[in-house]
C-alpha cells in the first residue's frame, strides 16, 4: 500500500511517499480502508520529534481517519465489513489502510459525508471535552473562542451554540461570514485587541469560558475577559508561545485555568488508559453525532488533497488559510 513515511525526526515537507506492507492485524484490531485522513498542525510537531509523545521510528503519521471496515480480529467488538466508520489512531492514518483499536472505531451516521466526518475523531471531542467537562457551560453563558475558524475552534463555536451558549468568535477577516453563519453573536478580527470588545458584547459581565487554541500573547488578555467564576480552557499553542499565569489574578477574579488533552482519553498519555476512558469517550462521540443528526453541527471541509500532495495539504493548515478541516484522500 502507499503511505507517507517518517523514517527520522524531520520537517513535514521532508517526509516521503512510499510503498509499504499493510499493517498486521492485532488483538481487538479493526482494519479500515481509508477514504480521508485529517491534516493537523500538531502533525508537524510529531514528525519533528517535538510532540509530547513520540511514535517509534519509522512510522506513518496521521491520527484521525474515515473509511470502510475491511476485517476485524476475532476478539474485536467491531462493525461488520463494509460499515462506514471514523476512528482515532495512535498513528498510521496517512496511508491506504490502517488497523485501529475497536473501542476507537465509530459508525458514521447515515448521510454524513466521509470527508466531513474527519472532524469527529479529534476536533469535535476536543472542543466538546473543553466546553462540557472543563467549563461546564450552561445555556445563556458567553464563550470566547480563539482561532474560531480552525478545526477545533469551529467545532467549539458549533458545540457552544448546541449547548445554548452565546459565542464571541475571533478569526481573520475572510472567515467572519462563515462564523456568523454558524451563529456567533459577535465576530472579532484576530489581528485586533479584543478585551474591550468582549466586555461590550457581554454588557460588562465578561465570558464564562475562553476556548483557547492559540496561547501566546492573547492568554493574559483572555484572563481579563473572564467573568466571575469563568474558566480559560487551554487546548493548544498554535500562536507559538506557551504562556504562564500569575496566580493572584485567579484569586482576585475568582476564575480558573483548565487544560484539556483529548489524547488522555484515547491512550496517548503515560500509562495508556484508553480502555478505562473508552466509555466516556464513546458517550461524547454519541452526543456529537446526535447533535449532527439534529443539524446543530455542520463540519466544514476547507480542501481535500490526494496523498501525494501531502505537502500542499499541510501548507493550507500552517499558513492559516484553511477554514475548517483539510483532508488527505488516500
Amino acid at each position: 500500500m502507499r503511505a507517507i513515511v517518517c523514517e527520522s525526526w524531520r520537517p513535514f515537507d521532508a517526509l516521503e511517499l512510499k510503498e509499504v506492507p499493510p499493517p498486521p492485524m492485532r488483538p481487538r484490531g479493526v482494519r479500515i480502508r481509508i477514504a480521508a485522513a485529517g491534516v493537523s498542525f500538531a502533525t508537524q510537531l510529531v514528525v519533528e520529534g517535538k510532540y509530547q509523545r513520540k511514535p517509534p521510528l519509522p512510522f506513518i503519521p496521521g491520527t484521525e481517519v474515515v473509511g470502510t471496515v475491511i476485517e476485524a480480529a476475532p476478539d474485536a467488538e467491531a462493525p461488520p465489513p463494509g460499515a462506514r466508520v471514523f476512528a482515532v489512531l495512535d498513528w498510521g492514518g496517512y496511508a491506504e489502510e490502517v488497523v485501529a483499536d475497536d473501542i476507537h472505531v465509530v459508525v458514521i451516521p447515515e448521510g454524513l459525508p466521509a470527508e466531513a466526518a474527519v472532524a469527529f475523531p479529534i476536533s469535535y471531542p476536543t472542543a466538546g471535552a473543553g466546553l462540557l467537562w472543563r467549563a461546564q457551560l450552561s445555556p445563556g453563558d458567553w464563550v470566547l473562542v480563539h482561532g474560531a475558524a480552525g478545526g477545533v475552534g469551529l467545532a467549539g463555536v458549533e458545540i457552544a451554540k448546541a449547548m445554548g451558549a452565546r459565542v464571541i468568535a475571533r478569526a481573520g477577516a475572510p472567515k467572519h461570514a462563515m462564523l456568523r453563519d454558524r451563529g456567533a453573536e459577535a465576530v472579532l478580527d484576530s489581528a485586533a485587541p479584543f478585551r474591550d470588545a468582549v466586555r461590550e458584547a457581554t454588557g460588562g459581565q465578561g465570558v464564562a469560558c475562553v476556548l483557547d487554541t492559540i496561547g501566546g500573547l492573547a492568554f493574559d488578555e483572555s484572563l481579563r475577559c473572564l467573568g466571575d467564576g469563568g474558566t480559560l480552557v487551554v487546548i493548544g499553542f498554535a500562536g507559538g508561545g506557551i504562556p504562564t499565569v500569575a496566580a493572584n489574578i485567579l484569586l482576585l477574579k475568582n476564575i480558573g485555568v483548565a487544560g484539556v488533552n483529548w489524547g488522555t482519553y484515547v491512550g496517548w498519555s503515560p500509562g495508556d488508559n484508553r480502555r478505562l476512558y473508552a466509555p466516556r469517550a464513546r458517550e461524547l462521540w454519541a452526543q456529537l453525532t446526535t447533535w449532527w443528526q439534529q443539524g446543530a453541527l455542520r463540519p466544514e471541509v476547507h480542501a481535500g488533497f490526494p496523498l501525494e500532495q501531502f505537502r500542499e495539504a499541510m501548507a493550507e493548515v500552517s499558513s492559516r488559510r484553511s477554514a475548517g478541516r483539510v483532508v488527505l484522500r488516500p
